[in-house]
């Protein structure tokens, strides 16, 4: 730590990366767009990467580098995704473990890293500005509290959107002891001002009270944090008390120029005893000015207090109160937390004549569009092949258990060609070994199950993030009590994501219920589906041949009548066969990106600052579902309507083809064989169908339960960091406790000493001046000894001013004149602003 006063908060350092090869690269896959239609973008943000990395040096020209980097990390945050296939490696400046770096695909990560450097870049701006005129300590004032507001900004927005743990040294505590440190500091730029500009000492003790208090809540928070040094803590508490003994410095003289000198004996005590204590914790660990300054109040305060000490017991000789029965001083804090505007609102310095330079990628889809795309694709799909597709898959299938019912159309073949086999078995057995027979069904059903395994992978990820998450805030709640844990739990908190566990292990295991019914059924057709696959030769055999029979002019006309609705099912077949490639032809054209657009644009002028979400297209969505989609629903009325009509037919022909054929036993038999291959043929198209179902089922469930894990992520990296904020909020509190605590002890001994006082007091006597009958006075004027002593008369002490004023003439405390205000002089209390010189250049 160099040999200064002020703590210097250490730059983070990164590796040069070329962030624009992750935007090239995730264009290309993502986007229908080709990269180089951004050029002149991906040049931009690596130069403008190159430039903030190598802020190293306190100088104003940092300040522009990485506020205009970190905007437009924040502009482009819209349109790509957190984790672009970047990884941004940085190296902690804090803590133990600096010579470690941090890689992370993470935007957010990186936004973070940025705005780190931009706060130290502050705080080491306010360290180099001079503190010899009012000009540099407003300057170095203002620096500090944009360090503070920056430090802020980051625990308070970048960490809730990070959803990974944050690096060791940017946890939501050590961000806390940053901002409290800036505070500090800034306050001490209006102590010091004070006290160049002679103020009086009850308001430089005020203004001291809360450099202290400050000091102290940086303290604490550096205790409880891994990445603070105990060099730093012991800075830190040393500061502290050293600014808590100046207060009660200040408070003593103040108490000299009200005559109270017991109590100015108190406070001078309080304020030796503060010092020293600091001198024995941390005087070894301090740098050499830090620890000058500390001995040298301590020098100071042992001077006065020897002289006040003679003076009470000589001269005035009012009882010394005890340090709990002090009042306790008020505060006078001037500082807050500014967040700098090209922080807060980034987006509003991007502009084609803006100071941080036009926005990019401004043709690029944004990344909310093409989720809101994807989320209507999946919907879409969903919507035809369930409430369309399907319900017509399942008519036709109805339709072909009717046939299977009624021995169609085996029995017709058997009656027409009762040698050899008939035309549509060949083709059947063709079609079969073409698609590459039984084998092809159970290569797909191992796909399937590799599909599924994954998936129920993904599943359990999820769910094991929310069980973790669960257990770690019942931990939390266990430690620190449900009195002070008051967040809602996991089970509240969680609900909406709880459900969808349920839902999705319920989706699951129906999923694998259908796939254990797909196996099943080819198991109970496979030898038959092996026999198709095969030679034409086995099939012949299975099939026997029956004595050609004799067909009478009524049997003819039975068989025709019967052909020609077995025709008609053929006809409907193809029809919703080509109905179906129809329908996913018009998806397939069904383009709602430009829509989208159109919207964004819309959406964009009537919300500017809103940043848009996939949720922001729910009713475009829904409502071009509804107009492009319902009227095909209508579609499914129609062709029931026509099947019934049809099945009816049917059933009444082949009632009327069997009673009037005669049927021998060859017929049967081969009626029987070429029914059964007829099935099976059913069966395989049946179950091809089946089994590319389930394929996609499989696939577009991968990509639901991913984004699903990924909001699971989300969800418990927005939990912890919430908890850690927690955390520092009871650490505060419980820090504020003691402190309370301890001031209303003070006070409680305070009135009790007041008490005492009173009790000891006589009542008031008439007496001449030459008689004194009580020995002790308050606030007795110093030219009248209070006593007969043997020693001459004690001239009283003035009030020493700390350093650095300069100590002024001794005056008579009943002949202090008031000061007369002049111009460019801070006089009163905490309400009246200090005059500062005009603000730093940007």
């Amino acid at each position: 730590m160099l040999n200064l006063p002020y703590l210097p908060v250490p730059f983070r350092t990164s590796k040069p990366l070329a962030l624009s090869n992750a935007v090239k690269q995730y264009i290309c896959s993502k986007y229908d767009q080709h990269p180089d239609m951004f050029s002149s973008d991906l040049a931009t943000i690596d130069q403008l990467r190159t430039s903030a990395i190598t802020v190293q040096e306190p100088h104003i020209s940092g300040v522009q580098k990485l506020a205009q980097y970190a905007a437009h990390l924040q502009w482009i945050s819209g349109k790509f995704p957190i984790d672009i296939g970047a990884d941004f490696t940085w190296s902690p400046s804090l803590g133990y473990n600096t010579s470690t770096p941090i890689t992370q695909n993470n935007l957010q990560f990186e936004r973070a890293n940025i705005l780190f450097n931009l706060g130290a870049l502050y705080a080491n701006l306010a360290n180099q500005s001079p503190r010899t005129d009012a000009a540099g300590l407003k300057t170095a004032c203002n620096y500090y509290m944009a360090a503070a507001g920056t430090f802020k900004y980051i625990e308070s927005v970048v960490l809730p959107e990070l959803r990974s743990a944050p690096p060791e040294d940017m946890d939501a505590v050590t961000l806390a002891c940053l901002e409290q440190l800036m505070l500090a500091q800034a306050q001490e730029c209006f102590w010091l001002k004070a006290v160049k500009d002679g103020n009086k000492d009850s308001l430089i003790a005020r203004l001291a009270a809360s450099i202290a208090d400050y000091y102290d809540q940086a303290a604490e928070f550096g205790t409880n944090a891994d990445a603070i040094t105990s060099e730093w803590v012991h800075h830190m508490g040393a500061k502290h008390s050293h600014f808590a003994a100046a207060a009660q410095y200040r408070a003593s003289e103040d108490c000299l120029n009200r005559s109270k000198y017991g109590e100015q004996v108190a406070r001078l005590k309080e304020a030796l005893s503060t010092v020293n204590d600091a001198v024995r914790q941390h005087g070894r660990y301090l740098n050499a000015t830090v620890k000058d300054d500390l001995l040298g109040l301590k020098e100071k305060v042992m001077d006065v207090l020897k002289g006040a000490e003679k003076d009470n017991d000589i001269i005035y000789l009012e009882t010394v109160p005890p340090t709990s029965a002090l009042p306790r001083i008020q505060r006078a804090s001037m500082v807050k937390s500014t967040i700098p505007t090209e922080i807060q609102n980034g987006s509003n310095f991007i502009s084609d004549s803006g100071p941080f330079g036009p926005p990019l990628f401004t043709k690029l889809v944004p990344f909310a569009v093409s989720i809101a795309t994807s989320i209507y694709t999946e919907r879409r799909d969903r919507l035809i092949n369930e409430t369309i597709i399907g319900e017509l898959a399942t008519l036709t299938a109805q339709l072909h258990d009717l046939l299977q019912s009624l021995n169609l159309p085996g029995s017709l073949h058997a009656l027409e060609k009762p040698l050899g086999l008939p035309p549509a078995i060949i083709a059947h057995a063709d079609d079969v070994r073409q698609q590459g027979g039984i084998n092809k069904l159970y290569s797909a059903i191992a796909d399937i199950e590799k599909l599924k395994s994954n998936d129920t992978a993904i599943f359990r990820d999820a769910a094991a993030i929310l069980q973790a998450e669960a257990a770690e805030d019942e931990q939390l709640r266990l430690r620190h009590g449900t009195a002070r844990w008051t967040r809602p739990s996991s089970a509240e908190a969680a609900k909406t994501l709880k459900d969808k566990v349920a839902e999705y292990e319920n989706i699951l295991r129906s999923a694998d219920e259908s796939d254990k019914l797909v196996r099943r059924k080819l198991e109970t057709c496979e030898g038959l589906l092996r026999l198709l696959g095969g030679g034409l030769g086995a099939i012949e055999e299975f099939v026997p041949n029956s004595v050609r029979a004799t067909l009478t002019p009524k049997v003819d006309r039975e068989v025709a009548k019967l052909r020609q609705f077995l025709n008609e099912v053929s006809r409907l077949e193809s029809r919703r066969r080509k109905m179906i490639e129809e329908i996913r032809g018009k998806a397939k054209e069904d383009d709602i990106t430009p829509s989208i657009l159109l919207e964004t644009s819309r959406l964009e002028r009537a919300n500017p600052p809103q940043p848009l979400s996939p949720t922001s297209f729910e009713p475009l969505i829904s409502s071009r579902l509804e107009t492009l989609y319902t009227p095909l629903q209508t579609l499914l009325t129609s062709e029931a309507a026509s099947q019934s009509t049809l099945i009816t037919q049917l059933r009444d022909a082949n009632t009327s083809f069997l009673a009037s054929r005669r049927v021998d036993t060859s017929l049967r038999q081969r009626e029987e064989a070429l029914q059964k291959l007829e099935n099976a043929y059913a069966k395989y198209r049946e179950l091809g169908g089946n089994l590319e179902t389930g394929r996609k089922f499989y696939n577009d469930l991968a990509k639901l339960l991913q984004r699903f894990v990924d909001e699971c992520a989300g969800f418990v990296g927005g939990r912890r960091r919430e908890a850690g904020v927690i955390e520092v909020d009871i650490t505060a509190s419980m820090h504020n406790l003691r402190i309370n605590e301890q001031e209303r002890q003070q006070e409680r001994q305070h009135e009790l000493f007041q008490q005492q006082q009173q009790q000891r007091s006589p009542p008031p006597q008439a007496h001449s001046p030459q008689f004194h009958p009580s020995p002790q006075k308050q606030q007795r004027p110093p030219q009248t000894p209070t006593t007969p002593a043997p020693t001459t008369p004690q001239t009283p002490r003035t009030p020493a001013p700390a350093t650095p004023v300069q100590v002024q003439q001794p005056q008579q405390a009943q002949q202090q004149q008031p000061r007369i205000p002049q111009p460019g002089l801070w006089h009163g209390d905490a309400s009246t602003p200090i005059r500062f010189a005009p603000p730093p250049p940007k």
